[in-house]
């Protein structure tokens, strides 16, 4: 079994689990495994008991023996209650648009189960184990992305989850989309048989909005390092001051990212000549442009973002987000709000800004790139010429025309999705968090901040090509050849978006964005 990481399988047995075995598990496809842990299981029978003991007692069960939200003041027998669970994942089919991409379930299936294994909410181990043979046969349900308010959690998305492991709906599997049924008989399991409260369980929650979220972070952690390389190659290409990143200006001003992105730029900018011969001197050059010059201060505010954001999404995926919950050391039922998505919708408004700020700045550095008034002697458009030549060419100017687009759009998808909470089910769910639209808005500026930066380093390299004189600072002369992999240099005008799209892949999945930096090639 190929290892990932120092782990070759994420054992699941009520304890957190780190932000990186998320990933791993959506992404990477480590396995999962349901630990026989006899604490562990003595946990989840102890709240199972308290449900059925509760049950036998004839005392209310919010979503057991009572009617869903409004409906609560409706009781059902015990009978009653141990059949008609399964009906939430009906009435909540009605999700529309495209399905949530198959690494975003796959968070959410694993946030699912880590909510679950805490031991408060009274489900069976057997229901745990059905989604990690989900997970590691790579059977993903087919989830539409729209129709959840964040609260109760996550009702409509993840009814999609609960009824495929029943052998309901639709799944991708070996890269079919099928019955959900036919691929559980192809893979050799067995469609799951739930328990009473299980069916409710698996939706009232907030685990596809923290699926989508922990991948969110992971592609904005990717933009911010290729973002810095974009970065230092512009400076490069525009003959521009390496001083701007002096570490004296971060200790003056002491966040950590705007320190850590300073240092890297700086240090992608180290030379075998003196800097002096790099840049260019004219008396207006002093300063360079704020899009170069306050890049530490751009990206550093997405680089400390991310540091309490990552905590956030962490602290989310390891909760128990479900209700009602039941209390191992006295018994009692608790109905509470922890499927309120407050903490993912705040985390995921902020990233978006970061995002499209960082978008933003990589587009005016585009800008700077093709005019010929601000680029310090390259051509305009960074069309190459050479001599004896006829026609005319058009180089990145219809890129530059794309790279703002995008960046617009990025901006314009900021808007904080939280301020717009809206009463909804008679009036019971009166505040709700939008916790799932911010992230799904978060996503959307990723990949458009992802194409924004492939325009950008495509451009930068161009521009590095034609300056000439990349070879005297190494790690940018490195880089230049990683992307030349990608894109070849563009010399005769031809279609550009197979090359927008190779370079977002090699941005959202490769590494020699930061390992470049470490010496690895």
């Amino acid at each position: 079994m190929k290892k990932i990481g120092k782990k070759s399988i994420l054992v699941i047995d009520g304890n957190n689990v780190g932000f990186d075995d998320i990933i791993a598990v959506a992404r990477d496809g480590m396995k999962v495994k349901i630990s026989g842990n006899r604490e562990f299981v003595r946990r989840m029978e102890k709240t199972r008991q308290i449900l059925m003991e509760s049950l036998r007692r004839n005392i209310p069960v919010y979503g057991v023996t009572t009617g869903y939200g409004k409906s609560c003041g409706r009781r059902m027998s015990m009978s009653a209650a141990l059949t008609n669970g399964e009906n939430i994942f009906r009435f909540h089919g009605c999700g529309t648009g495209d399905p949530i991409g198959i690494e975003e379930t796959r968070a959410a299936m694993l946030c699912r189960i880590i909510c679950l294994a805490r031991g408060y909410s009274g489900v069976s181990v057997a229901l745990l184990r059905q989604m990690a043979d989900f997970l590691n046969c790579g059977i993903t349900p087919v989830v539409p992305c729209e129709g959840s308010v964040g609260a109760s959690g996550d009702l409509t998305p993840m009814s999609y989850i609960g009824a495929c492991l029943a052998g309901e709906r639709e799944v991708f599997y070996r890269e079919e989309r099928m019955p959900a049924d036919k691929a559980i008989k192809k893979a050799g399991l067995k469609s799951y048989k739930y328990l009473p409260k299980e069916p409710l369980s698996m939706v009232n929650g907030t685990t596809t909005m923290t699926g989508i979220a922990a991948v969110d972070v992971e592609r904005a952690g990717r933009i911010l390092d290729a973002a810095v390389y974009a970065t230092a190659l512009s400076v490069h290409a525009l003959k521009g001051n390496a001083h701007h990143y002096h570490p004296v200006l971060s200790e003056a001003k002491p966040f950590p990212g705007q320190t850590l992105v300073a240092a890297r730029i700086a240090r992608l900018l180290s030379a075998k000549v003196a800097a002096s011969k790099l840049e260019d001197d004219a008396l207006e050059t002093l300063q360079d442009p704020y899009s170069l010059r306050c890049a530490p201060q751009v990206l550093g505010v997405l680089a400390d973002g991310l540091a309490w954001i990552k905590k956030w999404v962490e602290t989310e995926a390891n909760s128990s987000n479900d209700n009602p919950l039941f209390d191992p050391a006295s018994g009692a039922v608790l109905m509470g709000g922890n499927f309120y998505g407050g903490h993912i919708a705040f985390a995921m408004d902020g990233l978006k800004a970061a995002l499209a700020s960082v978008a933003d700045m990589c587009d005016r550095q585009v800008m700077l790139l093709v005019d010929p008034h601000l680029n310090r002697g390259l051509p305009g458009d960074l069309v190459r010429t050479f001599s004896g030549e006829d026609g005319l060419r058009h180089g990145f100017k219809a890129m530059s025309i794309s790279s703002s687009a995008l960046a617009a759009e990025a901006l314009k998808g900021t808007m904080p999705a939280a301020s717009f909470s809206r009463s909804t089910e008679s009036h019971n769910q009166d505040k709700v968090s939008m916790g799932t639209i911010a992230a799904r808005d978060a996503e959307r500026i990723c990949t458009l901040t992802e194409r924004v930066l492939a325009i950008h380093l495509l451009a930068a390299v161009q521009a590095c090509d034609i300056r000439g004189n990349v070879q005297v600072r190494p790690f940018l002369a490195r880089a230049c050849e990683k992307i030349r992999l990608v894109s070849a240099p563009v010399v005769e005008d031809r279609p550009l978006d197979a090359d927008i799209e190779d370079m977002c892949a090699a941005i959202r999945y490769s590494d020699f964005f930061t390992g470049l930096e470490n010496g690895r090639k």
